[in-house]
């Protein structure tokens, strides 16, 4: 690798759970990036993500020539060079895979009602039946990781590749007061008190930026009970 530095695009700390994710992952494994952060644009951020990402989307990661791009393909990228990325064991490892590839592509109703606003609290206007069984499988992924491996993390005693993935959902259940058992509860307190988590907070906090239609998912999720972001 020489001395290049991965360089890491990222959105809107406030918004983008999906930039969390390799962000979190990198910072709390001590993997070195450059981080450009590029706000999303009013309506559509294609054509200005275009410009360094193939979808037009966000994260991306660029290695020299090769650019990678969706949070998972940057995961699995990087877990080819850096073998602390995943857990070092077989069964801890696979659960971790599927724990995160179900986070991945599932959980689609808290993603729908429960949009990612760090710095708003919001009671919800409404708790549909699909909110509430992702919430319960959500408990029963954690309570069987922490339990099966015996913690602090979801695949045991380090930070992986799988805590990164639930990191944006630890941040979820803050915004809206999501109610869950003691020791899911524990665990999504562990993740925001992670150095790198109350960064991406604070620089989450600190901006002043407000895209609509981000503001507008936020609106229409409940009522807001407190803004905590700077004018």
């Amino acid at each position: 690798m020489g001395s290049f530095m991965y360089q890491l695009y990222i959105g809107n700390k406030n918004y983008s759970s999906w930039s969390l994710r390799p962000w979190v992952l990198m910072r709390e494994l001590q993997i070195g990036f450059v981080e450009h952060l590029v706000p999303f644009a009013n309506g559509s951020s294609y054509e200005q993500f275009r410009r360094f990402s193939p979808t037009g989307k966000v994260p991306c990661l660029v290695d020299e020539d090769t650019v990678v791009w969706d949070s998972l393909g940057i995961t699995e990228y990087l877990g080819e060079r850096h073998p602390q990325i995943w857990p070092l064991e077989r069964s801890a490892r696979a659960w971790a895979r599927c724990a995160t590839a179900e986070m991945h592509s599932g959980f689609n109703a808290l993603r729908q009602y429960c949009t990612m606003n760090c710095g708003l609290r919001i009671r919800l206007a409404s708790y549909p039946e699909d909110l509430a069984r992702d919430v319960r499988r959500l408990a029963e992924l954690w309570h069987e990781g922490l339990s099966r491996f015996e913690g602090p993390y979801l695949a045991g005693e380090s930070f992986t590749a799988v805590d990164a993935f639930f990191a944006p959902v630890a941040l979820r259940v803050q915004t809206y007061g999501i109610e869950l058992s003691t020791q899911a509860a524990d665990y999504a307190k562990r993740l925001r008190e992670l150095p790198s988590m109350r960064d991406w907070y604070n620089a989450a906090l600190a901006e002043t930026f407000r895209e609509p239609g981000h503001e507008d998912e936020a609106r229409a999720a409940g009522t807001w009970l407190e803004d905590l972001r700077a004018r």
